[in-house]
């Protein structure tokens, strides 16, 4: 991997989300579309999870999000950012608090 500047880091918007409902995306056995609050707004995030982590473990849980990136289609459906995971043998493993934030709180 390529290092980048503090200046590119900086430009890069993280933030806690809460997870207020999750469905799996018809067509597809990896995509869930979740609704997540942000406190000052809600967006629609799509995530290639749903092999992972079943919907009702996935509601009111906090999460980190890249909050800026550019809308994507994923199954024909808008996807406003994306939800952040580490990788692991065994599939993804989401990045979460260790105690509750606000939704919307930065990540720095």
């Amino acid at each position: 991997m390529e290092n980048i500047s503090f200046e590119d880091f900086k430009k890069l918007d993280i933030r806690v989300g809460k997870i207020l409902s999750a469905e799996k995306v018809e067509g597809s056995s990896k995509l869930l579309k979740l609704e997540v609050d942000f406190t000052e707004e809600k967006r629609q995030i799509v995530a290639g999870i749903s092999q992972f982590y079943e919907i009702d473990s996935l509601i009111n849980k906090e999460a980190v999000f890249a909050f800026n990136l550019e809308p994507k289609s994923l199954k024909g459906i808008e996807s406003q950012g994306m939800i952040l995971a580490a990788s692991s043998e065994n599939g993804p493993v989401l990045l979460i608090p260790d105690k509750e934030v606000p939704p919307g709180s930065n990540v720095k």
